[in-house]
């Protein structure tokens, strides 16, 4: 098809729709869910979302992220309430070579492509992680995790920063993006772990992930930029005009608190019929070493932890108690599916989770 055609079909595809919401019923599965429950429910909801190609991204970022003036919505050159360095506009600056800051935009994968193994779809052309950036700025941040920076080696013109990491857990070299956009990028890591759960088998991972799952440091680090920067107008609009897209929603814009829901202080909540919580477990599946994210702080003496196979067959790991958490070891266990159920003095009840052993 001619770029003038493909062009025209996009804008005709895109005014046959009215200004998109949440459909009625879509997150109804969800409903009462906590931990690995209601990201498993969230999976079910976004997954088999329609693929698009690499090229149509460039005429798709047209519709997800042009600001009122039609200039391109970069958060790695923007100034919220403030004049941008420069300024970028589709069909004008696109990357193309470029020898500094300023030159031309591209796509960028804010969840690295090497962390998932290339140009593997569906993760390759999922809008909900490609964004346009600066190209310069793109290649300085390279494929390193996001993270928090005191002492930067290099820093663009937005504000934007490169250095040794600062945030508890990694002290390697991350990219901190401007405050104003790092809820934006939270919820974009919420949504990759999420709509990939379960499907990143092979995934090689990075210093901030397995598989598809952030590990401790970021996760918590993620958590509190969810926090700290609320949805915006634009993520809401970003959310809609993908859905026209890809027939699937972020939820984490739609419902920031499913991500406190499923690895943070409300994670082990949910009662059951039979009287068991569940317990979020993380990383899951898991290599080595995992963590189960307790309610309370927890000790060998008010806590009883055992892990079955699904035969009933108890196993024998170490696990060391570190207040609200336990890290255990399954580095002995085989491959399988294993149930860990976890009883607390003076609370009723049982705590349960499931442990998937690659």
């Amino acid at each position: 098809m001619k770029k003038t055609a493909l062009l025209l079909a996009v804008v005709l595809y895109f005014a046959s729709f009215s200004y998109s919401q949440v459909p009625a019923g879509y997150y109804d599965p969800a409903n009462g869910l906590y931990g690995t429950a209601l990201q498993t429910a969230l999976h079910n909801i976004i997954k088999d979302h329609t693929i698009v190609t690499y090229q149509s991204l460039w005429y798709y970022f047209e519709s997800t992220d042009k600001k009122a003036d039609n200039s391109v919505w970069d958060m790695y050159s923007d100034v919220p309430n403030g004049t941008p360095p420069y300024v970028y506009y589709f069909n004008t600056n696109q990357c193309g070579i470029y020898h500094t800051e300023g030159d031309c935009f591209n796509r960028e994968h804010s969840w690295p492509k090497s962390w998932f193994g290339g140009e593997v779809e569906p993760m390759y052309t999922d809008i909900f992680h490609l964004y346009p950036v600066d190209g310069y700025v793109n290649g300085m941040r390279n494929n390193n995790a996001y993270g928090e920076v005191n002492n930067a080696s290099w820093t663009s013109m937005n504000g934007g920063k490169l250095g040794p990491c600062v945030t508890p857990g990694y002290s390697g070299s991350v990219f901190e993006p401007i405050d104003e956009y790092k809820g934006d990028l939270a919820r974009t890591y919420f949504y990759m772990s999420v709509r990939y759960y379960t499907e990143d088998s092979g995934w090689p991972g990075s210093e901030a992930v397995t598989g598809s799952q952030l590990k401790p440091w970021a996760l918590t680090m993620m958590l509190q930029w969810n926090s700290q920067d609320p949805v915006s107008q634009k993520e809401t609009e970003r959310n809609n005009a993908v859905y026209l897209i890809q027939h699937n929603r972020n939820p984490f814009i739609d419902h920031p608190e499913f991500a406190q829901n499923i690895w943070g202080a409300n994670a082990g909540i949910a009662v059951t019929g039979s009287g068991s919580r569940t317990i979020m477990i993380y990383p899951n599946p898991v290599l080595d070493h995992c963590y189960l994210i307790l309610p309370v702080e927890c000790t060998e003496k008010d806590c009883d932890l055992r892990v079955a196979s699904v035969t009933g067959t108890q196993q024998k790991i170490n696990f060391t108690f570190e207040g609200n958490r336990i890290s255990a070891d399954v580095s002995n266990l085989s491959s399988g599916i294993y149930f860990s159920t976890l009883t607390i003095s003076g609370k009723p009840g049982i705590y349960v989770g499931k442990i998937v052993k690659e």
